[in-house]
């Protein structure tokens, strides 16, 4: 079978699935916004404390008004016990629909699991909740995200150096994921000797704090020059790692990742400290989830591009393509789709 075709046809399965799956809980206990009355969407955040998600929460509220819902916000600072009272509260509070980016995806099935018993579907954003009911997942291709990272540094590397590893939160499915897609590439130049792994950790909640620690650590045990690269999952760890080498004297001399495209991070490309990012076009992304949380609320019917394991059921899954950036295409990108200004960057 031609490949576009079969791929039509899953499109169109799932998308027929979903709706099927989300009339029949619209038919028994779920409940839809009464008639004329606006869509009611709860967005339940893990935290408002970085660039990147303050972004996705004004897109998605604007987006979202602009299609005539209201939208409830809540941010939890990365802890899981009031994250699920976050849920908790938009369930009391009647919404139509919940949007969650969970701090731990696994500790988060309690949330979805009341607000299914209130029949509230719930949309899985960004970070996949594992082990629930979840309606659907809207994200980026976060494997291809660390497989992109990877492929980036060996390639510059030359398919051989040391390499430091600043992993994500543990507790965030998308840092395994973001693992996953880089384990693909390095591996096999692992194992032959090409690549080889100086130093390597998890920094918690994502905090540049913790990275700068696991970089001053590798610092310690393998000296200045002993590294030569430090794939950092997103661009708040790469900024830890850069300040390390800052005051070790090598920034911008050890090729540095990263993810997001945070301004932050973008001038540190533009200055030569940080080497890349990976540029995911967020307002696509949060509009995207506003009109599915909107289409949900309404009992329509939603198209999925595939499906992703939760550990618990296939979930209908959207996901949106991801950017390799750096200063060569850093204005052809990121500027060009408004996602920052040029004068902002200098």
């Amino acid at each position: 079978m031609n490949p576009r075709i079969a791929l039509v046809i899953l499109s169109l399965l799932l998308s027929v699935g979903l709706g099927v799956a989300l009339a029949r809980r619209g038919g028994g206990a779920a409940r839809g916004p009464d008639a004329g009355r606006a869509p009611v969407i709860g967005l339940s955040l893990d935290t408002l404390k970085e660039e990147r998600w303050v972004r996705d929460r004004d897109r998605f509220v604007a987006k979202a008004k602009e299609l005539g819902a209201e939208v409830l916000v809540q941010a939890a600072n990365s802890d899981d016990a009031r994250q699920i009272q976050d849920v908790e509260s938009l369930i009391s509070r009647g919404v139509d629909v919940i949007v969650i980016v969970p701090h731990d995806g696994a500790a988060m099935a309690k949330g979805v699991a009341a607000a299914k018993k209130a029949g509230i579907p719930v949309i899985s954003y960004d970070r996949l909740i594992t082990g629930a009911d979840v309606d659907v997942y809207l994200s980026f291709d976060n494997v291809r995200v660390g497989r992109l990272q990877a492929e980036y540094l060996v390639r510059k590397l030359g398919g051989q150096g040391r390499l430091v590893r600043i992993y994500g939160s543990k507790t965030d499915n998308n840092a395994l994921l973001f693992k996953q897609g880089q384990d693909e590439v390095l591996q096999p130049l692992i194992a032959s000797g090409a690549i080889k792994v100086v130093h390597e950790d998890w920094a918690l909640d994502w905090r540049p704090e913790n990275a700068k620690k696991i970089m001053n650590a590798a610092l310690t045990a393998h000296g200045r020059d002993g590294i030569d690269a430090v794939l950092a999952s997103n661009d708040g760890t790469a900024g830890g790692a850069i300040q390390a080498l800052i005051e070790e004297g090598i920034a911008g001399k050890v090729l540095v990742t990263g993810q997001d495209a945070d301004l932050a991070a973008c001038q540190r490309i533009l200055r030569g400290t940080q080497t890349m990012t990976i540029y995911k076009p967020l307002s696509r992304l949060a509009d995207r989830a506003a009109q599915t949380a909107v289409a949900i609320a309404k009992r329509a019917v939603i198209v999925a591009n595939g499906t992703v394991d939760n550990a618990f059921m296939p979930v209908p899954a959207i996901l949106e393509e991801v950017i390799a950036v750096d200063r060569e295409n850093l204005q052809e990108t990121v500027v060009k789709d408004g996602f920052h200004r040029a004068e902002d960057l200098k």
